[in-house]
C-alpha cells in the first residue's frame, strides 16, 4: 500500500511517497502544524468498514461505503448552548460531514471481506491519538497533534497493517503494542444504578442486598453507583439523608455478605451546583478564558484543571478516604472524557488523557478499576475492565427525541452494537463491560426476546457480567434464567465469524458444542 506523507513543522512542508507507516520517524523542529497520510481504498461492494469511535460512549459499528456517520452539526445551536451535546465526543474537535460515504474513527479500523479483516492499527496512541478518516475510497490518517512542539527524531507513525482472520490481527496488534489484560477473570455482581439510578439509599441498598444473595456468588461485586454524594464532585460529602450511618457501614454490610464493595466516581468533573465548584473555581479547566463544560448531566458539569496541585490533592484525599476509611474493594471510574478535552501548549490531547489515566492507576494501586466515558485506546492495559458502549436504557432505543442527538446517547440497540462490533477488545486491552442486562419485569419495557439477547451476547461477548434488578423480585424462573446465563458466560472457545450481516458466535460449553446467531442489522 503506498501512501502519501504531509508533514508540516512551523513554515516547513515535507512531503512524499511512502511504502508503510511502521514506526515512521522524522527529525522535525518546531511546532507540528499537520502529520498525515493519504492512500487510495480499492473495495469490492461487499466489503465493510469499521472506524472506532472516540471514547467508550461513541456509537460505532459496521459500515457499509454509502453509510452516513451523524454529528451533531443538525441539532439547533440554542439546544447545544443548553445541553452541551458536542462535549459527549469529539464534535468539537473533528469536522463531521454532511453527506453519506464519509467517517471517521480514532487508534483502529479495518475492512471485512466476509471473514478476512484489513486492520490498519495504531501501536503508538500515548504520543498523541490517530484518526482515520474514509472519503468515498480515499483513506486519510492523521495525527492529533498541532501545534505540538518538537525538536528532534519525532515518531508520524506506528500504523499496524495487516490481514487475516479476526483473531489473528487483533492478537497481532496487541502483541505488537505488548500489551496484555491486567485481569482474566469475569467479573459477576450488580450495580445499584438502571434501577434506582440516583435515588439510592440506606434502605435501597440493604433491600437490594438481600436480594442479591439469592444469585450472586462469595466474591462478587456489589457496587453502590451514582447517589450517595451530597452533589457530584463533593466526594468527601456523603450524603446523610439517604446514608445517616456513612458509607463504611454499607461497605461492612456488603462484606458481611461476602462481596466486593464498588464505588462509583466522576473524577476528572464536579457539578455546576457543587461545594467544590462554589468554594474553588480556580480548580476548573478554563478554555478560552470560560469553564469547560462536560455535558448536561446534573443539570450541568465542569472539567477540572487535573494539573492544579490543589485538584491532584484533592483527588488524593478522596481516594484515600474511599480505599482506605471506606475500605472499599473496587472502583467505577465515570465520565473519564473530561479529563483531557483538548491539548495544552505542551501536552497533546492525548499526553493529556494518559497523564489522568495513569494518575487514577497510581491513586487506585492494586484496587481493580472500571473505565467508563473514557477515550477507548487510553486504558488499554491500565484498567481491569472497561465499558465499551453506552449506557443501556430501559426500553430499546431511548425517546424518539433522543434518537436526534449525539453518538454517545443512552440506548440500549447502541450499546449491543458496541458489544458486538468492540468485541475483539475483550481478553486483550482489558476486560470488556457490555453494561448491565435485566431479567426483571418491573420497570423496563424491554420485551422478552430483547431481555434475551442482551443476557445472551453480555454473556458471550463481555468479561464483567451485572445485573441492576433487586433480586428479591425475582420469581423461581428468573432465578433458573439468572443461573442460565452465569452458565453461559463461562462458555469456553468462543469464536465469532460474520457472513453478510449475521454474526454466528461458536462455544463450548459442558463438553458441548453450540452456536448462536443474530441479525446485526438490528444494532
Amino acid at each position: 500500500m503506498k501512501w502519501k506523507l504531509t508533514v508540516k513543522v512551523d513554515q516547513k512542508m515535507i512531503q512524499e511517497e511512502v511504502d508503510s507507516l511502521s514506526r515512521l520517524q522524522r527529525e522535525l523542529h518546531g511546532k507540528i502544524q499537520c502529520i498525515k497520510a493519504e492512500t487510495q481504498l480499492d473495495l469490492d461492494k461487499n466489503d465493510v468498514l469499521f472506524f472506532n469511535g472516540y471514547q467508550t460512549w461513541t456509537y460505532n459499528k459496521e459500515m457499509q461505503i454509502r453509510d452516513k456517520q451523524k454529528g451533531v452539526d443538525h441539532i439547533p445551536s440554542f439546544l447545544l448552548n443548553k445541553y452541551h451535546f458536542d462535549r459527549y465526543g469529539d464534535y468539537h474537535f473533528v469536522e463531521y460531514a454532511k453527506e453519506s460515504g464519509i467517517f471517521h474513527g480514532f487508534t483502529y479500523m479495518y475492512i471485512r471481506h466476509e471473514n478476512t479483516y484489513h486492520l490498519l492499527a495504531s501501536c503508538d496512541e500515548e504520543q498523541a491519538y490517530t484518526i482515520l478518516h474514509y472519503d468515498h475510497g480515499t483513506l486519510t490518517i492523521e495525527r492529533d497533534c498541532k501545534d505540538y512542539p518538537v525538536d528532534g527524531l519525532y515518531t508520524c507513525f506506528d500504523i499496524l497493517d495487516t490481514t487475516g482472520s479476526e483473531e489473528e490481527v487483533f492478537d497481532a496488534w496487541f502483541d505488537r503494542m505488548h500489551i496484555q489484560p491486567l485481569e482474566t477473570k469475569k467479573l459477576y455482581g450488580y450495580s445499584s444504578w438502571y434501577n434506582h439510578y440516583e435515588n439510592i439509599s440506606s434502605k435501597t441498598i440493604a433491600e437490594d442486598l438481600d436480594g442479591c444473595k439469592k444469585i450472586l456468588q462469595k466474591g462478587d461485586l456489589f457496587q453502590i453507583d451514582d447517589g450517595w454524594q451530597t452533589c457530584t464532585g463533593d466526594w468527601l460529602s456523603v450524603d446523610k439523608k439517604k446514608f445517616p450511618e456513612g458509607l463504611r457501614y454499607e461497605v461492612d454490610q456488603i462484606h458481611n455478605n461476602g462481596f466486593l464493595a464498588g464505588l462509583w466516581l466522576s473524577p476528572f468533573l464536579a457539578s455546576v451546583h457543587s461545594d467544590l465548584v462554589k468554594l474553588h473555581p480556580d480548580w476548573l479547566l478554563k478554555h478560552n478564558g470560560s469553564p469547560w463544560f462536560t455535558g448536561c448531566n446534573w443539570d450541568g458539569a465542569y472539567a477540572l484543571d487535573i494539573d492544579h496541585p490543589q485538584v491532584i490533592q484533592y483527588l488524593k484525599d478522596v481516594f484515600h478516604l474511599v480505599f482506605e476509611e471506606w475500605k472499599f474493594d473496587f472502583v467505577k471510574l465515570d465520565f473519564l472524557y473530561a479529563g483531557a478535552p483538548f491539548p495544552t501548549e505542551t501536552k497533546t490531547r492525548s499526553q493529556k488523557m494518559y497523564q489522568g489515566i495513569h494518575f487514577l492507576r497510581e491513586l487506585c494501586g492494586n484496587h481493580p478499576i472500571l473505565g467508563c466515558g473514557v477515550p477507548t485506546c487510553t486504558t488499554f492495559g491500565l484498567f481491569e475492565y472497561n465499558r465499551i458502549g453506552c449506557d443501556v436504557s430501559l426500553d430499546w432505543n431511548d425517546v424518539w427525541y433522543m434518537r436526534l442527538f449525539h453518538r454517545e446517547r443512552t440506548s440500549t440497540k447502541q450499546s449491543l452494537a458496541n458489544t458486538i462490533f468492540r468485541r475483539s477488545l475483550n481478553n486483550r486491552a482489558f476486560l470488556n463491560d457490555p453494561d448491565v442486562f435485566f431479567l426483571r419485569d418491573e420497570n423496563t419495557k424491554l420485551n422478552a426476546e430483547q431481555k434475551d439477547l442482551l443476557a445472551t451476547l453480555n454473556a458471550l461477548l463481555g468479561g464483567v457480567f451485572l445485573t441492576s434488578d433487586n433480586p428479591s423480585n425475582y420469581t423461581e424462573q428468573q432465578i433458573e434464567q439468572y443461573r442460565y446465563y452465569r452458565h453461559l458466560s463461562q462458555a469456553e472457545n468462543i469464536h465469532t465469524f460474520m457472513h453478510g450481516s449475521t454474526l454466528t458466535i461458536t462455544y463450548t460449553l459442558d463438553d458441548k458444542n453450540h452456536i448462536f446467531t443474530c441479525d446485526t442489522r438490528m444494532f
